[in-house]
């Protein structure tokens, strides 16, 4: 038995004597215990894009537009007065609904013809469709019973019998895009590219630490003198794979009965500068820290979480500031958001600009930083030969 417990002992001071293992042990819970818990603060989704088409431009209309101002989940970011170009207004501006007060509505309710506010809601992402709808739905129950009474109470008709009358106007909701609410077409798409994203970066942890931990970095230096050759033979092998492995994933979304047909040329081209964009951030890693172990940790440590500080479940405007900040170095955040407005909204490349942009920048820095780092690990193996 005491052989046992020094043996236990002993256990514990290899654990504690390994700084790796100590730090993935303690310091990864603590880490990600306090990035989530920031992530999640709020607990609820406020300051939700919505868009209002006001084609009445009467006094009932605005206010039910007052109302959902006063909402704190909803936030008007346009107020249109037509319907032309609803869907790339609507993709432009991130927008969760677009709200339809017809024309004559005021006019319709006053002589009870019952008109309609039709509601069409975004359900790319589910979480923000619901939290959205259900405040729209409040605002104009409330509009709807104030109007009803008010409208009664002015006929003369007696309080007791006010609810038993009829509602002054309809409220549709009609669901966009992922009409069924299906999880399968909303999550499964984002977590595939978050393993697309995390193998790319442990494998290239891999490219140059491994070079360097087996003493093979003199011998390419020595058969590839050209700086940009040399990252391009460890990038184009995974870039051709990770080609397959899109390849795959398309060929799953028949056997799972998906419908992505819309615009996957452009999507691809997308994929191919975000697959780029990762690779420079695998390379640099495995430059600067020239041990294997150590490069795979630290790029499971940034890869792990990426999915969650995307913005593609829980909204990114939902969370800290300084949160947004480390999602959006992150190549899986601008590419989530591409692969929405293409796939799941059937909007154009024009609208992805941004997040082309963002990810050619984050690639174009870790190329930059890639090339001076393997330029001094260049130059000290030839000093040292």
């Amino acid at each position: 038995m005491q052989n046992f417990f020094s043996l236990l002992k002993r256990e514990f001071q290899i654990f504690w004597q390994n700084e790796i293992l100590r730090v993935l042990f303690i310091g990864g819970p603590i880490l990600y215990a306090v990035l989530l818990g920031y992530v999640y603060s709020k607990g609820k989704a406020t300051d939700l894009a919505i868009i209002v088409v006001d084609m009445d431009q009467s006094e009932m209309s605005a206010k039910a537009i007052e109302m959902f101002n006063d909402d704190e989940v909803l936030n008007i970011k346009r107020v249109l007065f037509d319907k032309n170009n609803l869907s790339k207004i609507a993709i432009d501006n991130d927008a969760n609904c677009i709200v339809i007060i017809p024309k004559y509505f005021q006019k319709n309710v006053l002589t009870k013809r019952y008109p309609e506010i039709v509601t069409f809601v975004n359900t790319a992402n589910i979480l923000t469709a619901n939290f959205c709808s259900n405040a729209i739905q409040v605002c104009l129950g409330t509009l709807k019973v104030g109007v009803q009474m008010e409208t009664l109470r002015k006929q003369g008709i007696p309080e007791k019998l006010l609810a038993s009358e009829y509602e002054p106007f309809k409220t549709t909701f009609i669901k966009k895009n992922n009409r069924s609410s299906n999880y399968l077409y909303y999550l499964w798409p984002g977590v595939l590219a978050a393993v697309l994203q995390q193998v790319i970066l442990l494998a290239l942890a891999l490219s140059f630490a491994s070079e360097f931990e087996n003493g093979t970095f003199k011998v390419l230096v020595d058969e590839s003198p050209s700086i940009i050759r040399m990252m391009s033979i460890k990038i184009i092998p995974y870039l051709m794979m990770s080609f397959g492995v899109w390849l795959l994933y398309w060929m799953f979304t028949f056997y799972f009965r998906i419908p992505f047909f819309e615009n996957l040329w452009q999507l691809t081209f997308v994929a191919g500068i975000f697959v780029l964009s990762v690779s420079f951030i695998g390379i640099l890693v495995s430059i600067i820290i020239p041990n294997q172990l150590k490069a795979t940790e630290i790029l499971m440590v940034i890869a792990t979480p990426s999915f969650i500080l995307s913005g593609f479940s829980w909204p990114l405007s939902q969370m800290p500031g300084w949160i947004q900040g480390i999602a959006n170095v992150i190549p899986l955040t601008h590419f989530l958001t591409a692969f929405r407005i293409l796939i799941i909204e059937n909007g154009t490349l024009s609208q992805t600009s941004d997040s082309i942009w963002n990810m050619i920048i984050i690639g174009i820095v870790c190329a930059i930083l890639a090339y001076i780092a393997l330029y001094f690990k260049k130059k000290e193996v030839l000093k040292n030969s």
